[in-house]
């Protein structure tokens, strides 16, 4: 197996991680993981990478984490995935294991990763909290313990994720048979000469198929320990990076570094930058394609359908917003309320799905998913219009739009205005009660500490871009936002105060 995996600023061969997690997979084996799930409770770090191939090896599902899960969610998840095995950081652990449920911690059987020291310091992690203590179970210990598997398991289990949804528990996306996609959209990129970056947390479904297609066709991996802007633009002219995914607030951050600085690096390496996870404004693609080239593409879809669409940066320049077309093997359609297809141009919820892809269900929630879909179509509530030519354009989450006077309101094209001013590195939109006009445009944003802002300030800056009716009533400021396993804001955590004593929700 050619190619390295470097993780901050140290360079493992691929080889000798396949071999570590060819003992890994023995280990589970002996643990009784062949058929079930491995749930994996670690930041970016080369062990998600051996642990991933391990339980692949040994025929089980990977149950990746989101890290900055509390306990309770923690123990709701493995009890409703029926997951006895996990692999954890030490410190994550630490932070959780006296609070779970007995009946739930004594069940389980934790292998301990110790936190490296590069994780440690980019996190502020107490170094107290990163060893693994005397009685717990040494993941380097485990791994030389075993031999390397003698039957691997040839066939491809689907990670099961959770995805948060709009509301209540999260729900588990979990693919009714094996296999792997056909090679569209992203899946068309992978190759042995390829070098991948992600700094985006390797529990988000997109992140994940990345790691494991650059591994496993004996690619390149640079995995930073966590996303800065400006070591991004070091590692892709260091590592002559080809292919990176990311969501579009990274691109937000590296566009707005001073040119100084980024000119200073190199990115003519890059062939792929695939973005995701939230709406791309089409001016920072456009803003992005001017500086790095036509090397940005951009996908719509969701855990439950995997990319739908695929928009190149040609596509990007010549209909500014658009997600692209349906690749080769998925079918989109846009409907309106009574089901029926919308005509071009006319917003709706959008449905689709991919011959590829195998059918999911919800986890222990068959009712969720007879609801996500008819006619063989999956949806998971967004809104937007298809053009003339079959180009999809997003508007909004169906559950985010804001109903003001009357007016349809989305909260992401407010957002995408508001993400023009240098000051807002991300933004939230939303409704909040209104007495006259049922609700009106809320806007909490993100600004450092040493660029503030003041409501007023952005209230005038948005007026003299966007429609009146579109202007925010309400304006606040803060450094950071609750995010969800895939990296969005909350919103609901942000909205329900403003619901507070009020006896209707919209």
């Amino acid at each position: 197996m050619a190619g390295s995996v470097y993780f901050a600023g140290d360079d493992f061969a691929a080889a000798t991680l396949a071999t570590e997690a060819a003992c890994a997979a023995s280990g589970f084996s002996a643990l009784g993981a062949k058929g079930g799930r491995v749930a994996l409770f670690l930041r970016n770090d080369v062990s998600f990478l051996t642990a991933s191939e391990a339980a692949r090896l040994s025929g089980a599902a990977t149950l990746p984490l989101n890290w900055r899960l509390k306990a309770d969610d923690v123990a709701y998840i493995l009890t409703d995935s029926a997951t006895h095995l996990v692999v954890a950081h030490a410190d994550l652990w630490h932070g959780i294991a006296d609070q779970l449920p007995a009946n739930v911690r004594d069940r389980l059987t934790v292998l301990l990763v110790p936190t490296p020291v590069s994780i440690c310091s980019a996190y502020n992690v107490d170094p107290a909290r990163a060893h693994v203590p005397p009685d717990g179970c040494h993941w380097v210990d485990f791994v030389q313990r075993y031999d390397p598997i003698a039957t691997p398991q040839t066939t491809v289990q689907y990670p099961l994720i959770y995805t948060s949804g709009t509301t209540g528990r999260p729900k588990g996306v979990q693919r009714t048979t094996t296999g792997r996609p056909a090679p569209v959209a992203y899946d068309a990129f992978f190759n042995k000469d390829m070098c991948t970056l992600l700094a985006t947390p390797l529990y988000h479904a997109a992140a994940n198929r990345f790691l494991q297609g650059t591994f496993q066709i004996g690619g390149t991996l640079v995995l930073p320990a966590r996303f800065d802007a400006e070591d991004t633009l070091s590692a892709i002219e260091t590592h002559r990076v080809t292919t990176t995914f990311m969501v579009p607030a990274m691109l937000q951050r590296m566009i707005r570094l001073p040119d100084t600085v980024r000119n200073a690096f190199d990115p003519s390496s890059l062939k792929q930058v695939v973005i995701a996870g939230a709406p791309c404004p089409a001016d920072l693609k456009a803003a992005m394609i001017d500086w790095w080239g036509p090397v940005i593409y951009e996908y719509y879809g969701s855990t439950e359908t995997s990319a739908l669409t695929f928009a190149s940066s040609d596509d990007a320049l010549a209909r500014p917003g658009t997600v692209g077309r349906a690749v080769q093997t998925a079918r989109v359609e846009v409907r309106d309320n009574t089901g029926a297809p919308c005509p071009p141009g006319q917003s709706g919820e959008i449905y689709g799905r991919r011959a590829d892809i195998p059918d999911f269900t919800y986890l222990n929630a068959p009712e969720a998913r007879a609801q996500a879909g008819t006619d063989d179509l999956i949806t998971v509530g967004d809104i937007g219009y298809l053009d003339e030519e079959g180009y999809l354009f997003l508007n909004d989450r169906k559950s985010d739009m804001i109903i003001s006077n009357g007016v349809n309101i989305y909260p992401a094209q407010v957002e995408a205005a508001i993400l023009t001013h240098p000051a807002i590195s991300d933004c939230a939109v939303f409704g909040i009660p209104d007495p006259s006009a049922g609700e009106a445009v809320a806007a909490i944003v993100q600004t450092s500490k040493d660029k503030p802002l003041e409501p007023a300030a952005l209230i005038a800056y948005l007026k003299e871009r966007v429609a009146s009716y579109l202007v925010p009533k309400h304006v606040e400021q803060r450094q950071d936002f609750p995010r969800d396993e895939a990296g969005k804001i909350k919103k609901r955590n942000l909205r329900a105060p403003f619901w507070e004593g009020v006896d209707r929700k919209i």
